[in-house]
């Protein structure tokens, strides 16, 4: 009988503790333009901000085909750029001190080909 009570306290305490470390890892944040563009990261309320989004980002918005300038209106400037690759910084991923970055690769035709979202 103790050992039933104790293997049920073990289980059920795991499953508290899997809830707790993932409460806030997953947020619903909605895909927003202008608190994309406008979200200074060196504040500390906005340093996931656009981490946050990303699935809103993705779920709601297709980016695959956009012109060069369609993307430009969505996200804003880059922060790094090349003639294939845009690079957006994400922030912080909400997975301890790692920081996310979005590649949006584009074709000589300036239209999107494929997106990439990478966390380390």
């Amino acid at each position: 009988m103790k050992k039933n009570i104790k293997l049920i306290t073990l289980i059920f305490g795991t499953i508290i503790l899997l809830c707790i470390c993932l409460c806030g890892q997953f947020t619903h944040e909605k895909f927003n333009s202008k608190k994309w563009k406008n979200a200074d990261q060196n504040l500390e309320e906005n340093w996931s901000i656009r981490w946050d989004m990303m699935n809103s980002l993705r779920n709601e918005k297709e980016l695959i085909g956009k012109s060069y300038e369609e993307i430009i209106t969505i996200l804003g400037k880059p922060d790094n750029e090349s003639k294939t690759e845009l690079y957006y910084s994400l922030g912080y991923t909400g997975n301890g001190i790692n920081t996310g970055n979005l590649k949006i690769e584009i074709n000589t035709e300036k239209k999107v080909t494929n997106i990439k979202v990478s966390e380390g």
